[in-house]
């Protein structure tokens, strides 16, 4: 994830749909710093139980209002110069409700790059960690075996996290996002991949685990993404890669994915701030969200509620079930946020693109 700041002025909001038989719309407002907590301005209407449901029974459910979301995105999926407030927005559209939540714009979370311009920056010679028998506590250290959940990034960038480790036959990757192993589509194939990322110390050889392998790209022309995703090919041994996370982490994700529900607890393990809990407040999202490189509009994507379940450099962390039956189920990919609000891509959707799947041995 990127530190949540932008190139957009602090005025630029982004409106996105999320679909609980309703829309959920991301604007600034006056409030001090131009924020409004998340629960400060929330039209709920009466209606369907939607926790009560399955995710298939809510997918059901949910499908005439996805077909009016759908037939309004755009005129809803836009972005404001100015400072708009929630009585400018439609209560209702085709007598489906609309859900109000004003928080800031969306903005990729990788650790700040204005922090690490000009090398060397960060802890040099490779974070605090040296490996042997006494495992680092810090995320942003050097992990040997490395391990998920855990600081990594592209040369050019600052620094973001290991989501999981996949595996398409006896091959096995890295994942995380785009932006944080891509450098937003300016990376080579084959590039190097450190961990630690460049931010938290690491530098090529030395902290080189792996080479970029396949990323999908993103469209900063007006398109509509689905993913910010990117896999790198694991150069260390199999000894020197553990699928799991840090001691104090949630241990190992499970294969199977599972798709998000409103509702659902969830958690996950990143760079900066460890591990963390929060709930699917959105699905079938609609976001606007800010890049160095511009903005790009992502659809069908899952939104999580809590405030600080992520920060800068969280990108690219795995949210997985939280506990219960499904524990540790994979639900989505970080990448993006802003205002005490995650947003994640769907794991199947990112899976499904690079024919992977997540190793659990």
């Amino acid at each position: 994830m990127k530190l949540l700041r932008s190139r957009i002025p602090g005025s630029v909001c982004s409106l996105l749909t999320a679909m609980i038989l309703a829309a959920i719309w991301s604007a600034c407002s006056d409030a001090p710093n131009g924020v409004t907590p998340p629960d400060a301005v929330d039209q709920e209407s009466p209606g369907l139980d939607l926790h009560a449901l399955s995710p298939g029974e809510q997918l059901r459910a949910l499908t005439p209002a996805m077909r009016v979301q759908e037939s309004h995105s755009d005129r809803l999926v836009t972005v404001y110069a100015t400072a708009s407030e929630p009585g400018k927005i439609p209560q209702d559209l085709d007598g489906y409700p609309i859900r109000v939540i004003v928080t800031e714009p969306f903005v990729a979370l990788q650790e700040a790059r204005k922090k690490c311009d000009n090398p060397p920056c960060g802890n040099p010679g490779g974070g605090g960690g040296e490996g042997g028998d006494v495992e680092p506590s810090d995320p942003t250290e050097r992990f040997r075996p490395v391990r998920i959940g855990v600081s990594t990034g592209h040369p050019d960038i600052t620094a973001g996290t290991i989501g999981a480790i996949v595996r398409s036959g006896n091959t096995r990757y890295f994942l995380s996002n785009n932006h944080v192993f891509a450098n937003e589509n300016l990376a080579n194939y084959g590039d190097a991949i450190l961990q630690p990322g460049r931010f938290d110390g690491g530098r090529e050889p030395g902290d080189v685990v792996g080479t970029l392998a396949e990323f999908a790209w993103i469209n900063f022309s007006g398109g509509n993404n689905t993913i910010d995703a990117a896999i790198a090919r694991i150069t260390l041994a199999d000894a020197n890669v553990i699928n799991s996370t840090p001691s104090d982490g949630y241990g190992t994700p499970r294969s199977a994915p599972m798709d998000a529900s409103i509702g659902l607890r969830v958690k996950k393990y990143g760079r900066t701030t460890g591990q963390t809990k929060g709930r699917v407040q959105g699905i079938n999202a609609t976001v606007n969200v800010g890049y160095d490189t511009g903005v790009a509009r992502f659809v069908g994507q899952v939104i999580i509620g809590g405030g600080g379940f992520s920060a800068g450099g969280d990108s690219g962390s795995l949210i997985v079930v939280e506990r219960g039956g499904n524990a540790r189920r994979p639900v989505g990919l970080l990448f993006a946020g802003g205002g005490g609000i995650t947003v994640a891509n769907p794991i199947g959707e990112v899976l499904d693109y690079f024919n992977v799947s997540v190793d659990d041995q």
